[in-house]
């Protein structure tokens, strides 16, 4: 469970703080239902607020049910598209959930506040005295930074030397300390020897650890869950016969997101969750390691926070059909031939901007994943798009320098090479044995390396009860303890 022991000292220091800078803090209901729930004068307010600006009223956008506005946009129903079947080559309904509307232009705002906030409100961070230290592939970090700018906090981003120009830019102008560790994607155990020396070095921080941090899990249970439900309902109501949730199909990352896998199986038991990796890295499918392309997707290792024992299916993507794929939705010779040739609508082709590499390789998993279940058009099968090309024009740069100017040709050969030509290899839909395997897997890094128990390890196989699932009811918890902290703060009214 997410350790909710209250110390007053410093809570009164948070309590204080957040009454200096004008801080209120959104509760998970808010931001499952802010249409509902967020108050009227803070909806008022938030008319003439920037998605992205650095004010605390931003925190009330931590939600999937932003307008679809860069400034001054209220609530509606969840952001999602449905990919055409011209373009995904199957007969499966795919539902994408868009992260572009969060501020920062990704979901990991929410991830991150889902580990921040129960911290804050007890006052176990004190962020008068504590530095947040966000260790991260790329977007998380982002995302802490941002939200300890807003609640006025230092912070310190941690994240691996080949990510994206783009990300290094941001950072330098909101987090207090931005540190590059060796490698990319695949090098999370790099990530972890940085906080592991800050940890031993330093008595200012606090580290928010999004691949052991219980809140990313119970943040993403409970908020995208239920906004993936509400999605699947919106798409239900529309359709003539009723569709069946056949599934989620995420990229693991930190495998925050997978919690809410666990959600929607509780709501439609027959459903499934299939995790992605990248083929390069195969962690999961093979015990694997190598370097990939795959952006915010860590490898080498299983976070703490996947339920494995819930997991149905692992499918592992080539970074090379991401990267092409990169190129054909956003290239202008990509757009014309999927509007021109393939017979997409103008409309559904800019979508596709709404998809990074991770985004591109989450719809990959879909694909592959209908493909193998034989879906039909009554199924529908969910994922998410982390961030949108925003974060990779430097990358599209870079494949245009390597490679050549992107024409006509080369949009056919990748939409046929890397899209139309996916198949059902390099998946393994996992028995108890092979989820028990990946399961024994985090015993290398939580235990040998981070120092965790071995008898919690076992307890997140054999008793669930104690692990996973006492978790799913603490956002009601938390909101009682966020509603506390902002009637001391006294800025309701």
């Amino acid at each position: 469970m997410i350790d909710l022991t209250v110390c007053k000292e410093s809570l009164t220091r948070n309590i204080q703080k957040a009454k200096e800078n004008n801080v209120i803090l959104p509760t998970f209901n808010q931001m499952k239902n802010p249409e509902q729930n967020v108050p009227a004068h803070v909806q008022e307010k938030l008319r003439h607020v920037g998605l992205w600006d650095v004010n605390p009223l931003n925190l009330f956008r931590i939600t999937w049910k932003n307008e679809r506005k860069m400034s001054g946009g209220l609530f509606g129903k969840p952001n999602y598209i449905e990919l055409p079947s011209i373009l995904t080559g199957v007969k499966a309904r795919i539902i994408c959930m868009v992260g572009k509307y969060f501020p920062t232009g990704c979901h990991k705002v929410g991830a991150s506040f889902g580990c921040l906030v129960p911290r804050l409100v007890t006052g176990q961070f004190d962020s008068a005295t504590k530095k947040a230290v966000w260790p991260s592939t790329g977007n998380y970090c982002r995302g802490g930074a941002f939200n300890s700018k807003l609640l006025a906090c230092d912070s310190i981003a941690i994240l691996p030397e080949g990510m994206s120009r783009e990300r290094f830019d941001w950072l330098s102008t909101i987090a207090g300390e931005v540190i590059a560790t060796h490698g990319t994607e695949s090098n999370v155990k790099e990530i972890f020897d940085k906080t592991n020396e800050l940890r031993s070095t330093r008595d200012d921080i606090m580290i928010f650890n999004q691949f052991d941090e219980m809140g990313n899990y119970l943040w993403h249970y409970e908020i995208t869950g239920n906004a993936i439900s509400e999605a699947f309902s919106d798409l239900n109501m529309a359709n003539s016969d009723k569709l069946n949730f056949a599934g989620i199909c995420l990229m693991s990352g930190s495998a925050g997101s997978l919690g809410s896998g666990d959600y929607l199986k509780q709501k439609y038991p027959r459903s499934k969750i299939a995790v992605g990796e990248a083929l390069q890295c195969p962690t999961i499918l093979n015990n694997g390691f190598g370097d990939h392309r795959i952006e915010g997707t860590g490898d080498k290792h299983i976070p703490w926070v996947h339920n494995v024992k819930n997991t149905d299916m692992a499918i592992a993507i080539d970074d090379n059909d991401a990267m092409a794929l990169l190129r054909l939705f956003n290239e202008k010779a990509g757009k014309k031939f999927l509007t021109d040739e393939i017979g997409m609508s103008p409309e559904n082709v800019d979508q596709l901007a709404y998809m990074g590499i991770s985004g591109i390789s989450n719809m990959l998993c879909a694909i592959k994943f209908a493909k193998y279940y034989e879906l039909t058009n009554n199924d529908v099968v969910a994922t998410i798009l982390t961030d949108s090309v925003e974060m990779y024009m430097s990358r599209i740069e870079e494949l245009n320098k390597a490679e050549g100017e992107y024409s006509p040709i080369k949009a056919a050969v990748d939409y046929s090479s890397h899209l139309q030509a996916a198949k059902t290899d390099n998946l393994l839909e996992l028995t108890y044995a092979q989820r028990r395997r990946v399961h024994n897997l985090k015993y290398y890094t939580w235990v040998e390396q981070q120092g965790r128990c071995a008898n919690d390890l076992n307890d997140q196989w054999y008793h669930q009860d104690k692990t996973f699932e006492s978790v799913q009811p603490q956002a009601k918890q938390i909101d009682d303890l966020i509603n506390e902290f902002n009637e001391a703060v006294g800025l309701l009214d």
